[in-house]
């Protein structure tokens, strides 16, 4: 994984001294709140319902166990003794002290880590698939260009104050597992007939209120103009995009009103004056990047075979863990979703068992997922047993991977100042309800958002769930066909929505329309789509 050279450390030390004079002149009154409020959203320090939040960066969702254990440690220190995984591969603590908020920030660049850009108008955290570097499927690893673009994105002069927040994603395989065209800039690198090897970009995307899969604007450019065309596709949209309007200010609402072929002929345009400037970064800084994510040391002995005597190990094999590109190994996922628990919230010790087990079992290396859990990317399938066992007895094997209780949820009215309703009660709530369904549910992806801004993804699930307030009271509407995948769509509101304990059941309703009506290894969204809301309106609302 990458490692912090000396401009930056600098860069990140410099910015907690900073922040930690901010801090001291708010609360001693010589900053007033309006405008410590940009300073402090520009460190990841949110001012939420009942106190600040802090948001940390991870880019690309890789961490090491040093800095998981961290995590750990602050959880316990500054919060109250957990962390909130989130959709963007990131951690947040929701329970911070203002005058200790630059404490935390001087702990996490001890270990190379920090809050910068996780809040405003700019380009937030880089995300990319969880499984870059172990899967089988994938092209290249596509870890050192998401660092080229966190390199190239932090304290950018021309995108620091975009008319909107700015996210950007990258995969390097055709199985999509970054939600990568709900994206404001989704970047796939592919092959071309050639042979050779180069990027297609996808503009546009977005959830909340307007809710856009991203069009594809430019099918092939090649890899050593990467943050030359990214430029071009960010000057366009800070040149057009509405300032006046915040609900119209995304870059998909751009693409959208302009037309995605006017859109893109800007943008080449823009391309073509950019490459004449020499903007793109030396080949060298690609070739310094690239080792960092070389392959860690695989035994070639390691042995293919794997004992599943054990029922419910052999539950766990078959559903959390993934093919990996080197014999003997496998990808094994945590899942942060325990029936009734919080989605995405681990203990501090939990946080800080899982940073030992990467230590001992993952070459050090941890990820997080787009969809709130943790990801052991290179584990030797002889000590599979072993790391489940530790797991087990932390309450952290749930076998649910992508399955109907692996529920993506935001914080919602719980901790959120913008939600409308809370999430996390309904989440409990329906992982409760269809605990042990997994096997016969199969692939079912539910997604919960406490508001329209669609944290919690909900216009991606198989199953969506949208919090509302009807005339001050929580209401949740259903919402299916959704999918973040290579087969990318947007879910269908059913009707009018439903209480909290009736949308629960309102799942089940939709859950065994599906398996009345499925055909041979269908998935609830294969079935869906082959028959249509009309059944499931009918079930639900008879």
């Amino acid at each position: 994984m990458y490692k912090y050279d000396s401009y930056d450390q600098a860069m990140v030390d410099t910015r907690v001294e900073e922040f930690r004079d901010q801090t001291r002149r708010r609360i001693e009154g010589t900053l007033a709140e309006e405008n410590f409020r940009p300073l402090r959203l520009q460190n990841g320090l949110y001012l939420q319902l009942h106190a600040y939040m802090l948001r940390v960066a991870v880019p690309y969702g890789t961490l090491s166990s040093a800095q998981m254990r961290m995590l750990g440690d602050i959880a316990d220190k500054y919060d109250r003794g957990y962390g909130h995984f989130t959709t963007r591969q990131n951690i947040q603590y929701n329970w911070i002290k203002l005058d200790e908020a630059p404490d935390i920030l001087a702990d996490l660049a001890k270990v190379e880590m920090h809050a910068i850009q996780t809040s405003g108008n700019c380009i937030r955290n880089i995300s990319s698939d969880q499984y870059a570097g172990a899967a089988k499927d994938e092209l290249i690893d596509p870890r050192p260009y998401a660092e080229l673009l966190r390199q190239w994105s932090s304290f950018h002069p021309e995108f620091l104050h975009l008319p909107r927040k700015f996210k950007i994603a990258v995969i390097a395989s055709k199985t999509d597992r970054a939600a990568m065209r709900l994206h404001d800039i989704g970047i796939e690198i592919v092959k071309n007939d050639a042979g050779e090897i180069g990027c297609a970009f996808y503009v546009g995307g977005g959830m909340g209120r307007t809710p856009m899969i991203a069009p594809l604007i430019n099918p092939f450019v090649p890899l050593d103009q990467l943050i030359t065309y990214s430029e071009a596709c960010l000057r366009v949209y800070n040149r057009y995009g509405r300032r006046d309007n915040k609900y119209k200010a995304r870059i998909k609402i751009l693409v959208h009103e302009m037309g995605k072929d006017e859109y893109t002929r800007q943008v080449e345009e823009e391309f073509a004056h950019l490459l004449t400037q020499g903007i793109e970064p030396p080949i060298a800084e690609l070739e310094r990047i690239i080792p960092y994510f070389a392959d860690p040391a695989f035994d070639a002995a390691a042995s293919d075979d794997l004992d599943l005597s054990d029922p419910d190990f052999a539950v766990w094999v078959k559903n959390n863990t993934v093919a990996h590109k080197a014999k003997g190994y496998v990808i094994a996922v945590v899942s942060l979703k325990p029936v009734g628990g919080i989605p995405g919230d681990a203990s501090a010790d939990q946080i800080r068992l899982m940073a030992d087990l990467a230590k001992d079992y993952s070459f050090d290396e941890l990820r997080v997922t787009h969809a709130q859990n943790i990801v052991f990317p290179h584990v030797r399938k002889s000590d599979l047993y072993t790391l489940w066992q530790k797991l087990d007895a932390a309450d952290l094997s749930t076998a649910n991977l992508d399955g109907i209780g692996d529920i993506i949820a935001c914080p919602g009215l719980d901790y959120c100042s913008l939600a409308n309703a809370r999430s996390i009660p309904v989440a409990q709530k329906i992982s409760e309800r269809f605990a042990g369904k997994q096997e016969e549910l199969g692939e079912l992806k539910l997604k919960i958002s406490g508001c329209i801004n669609a944290c919690g993804h909900h216009h991606a699930g198989h199953i969506g769930i949208l919090g509302v307030d009807r005339k001050g009271v929580e209401n949740y509407q259903l919402l299916l066909g959704g999918s973040e995948g290579a087969d990318t769509s947007l879910g269908t509101i059913t009707g009018p929505g439903f209480s909290e304990d009736g949308i629960v059941d309102a799942v089940e309703k939709a859950t065994n329309v599906y398996l009345a009506n499925k055909e041979g290894e269908e998935r609830f969204l294969d079935t869906y789509r082959r028959i249509g809301m009309a059944p499931f309106k009918e079930a639900i609302y008879g």
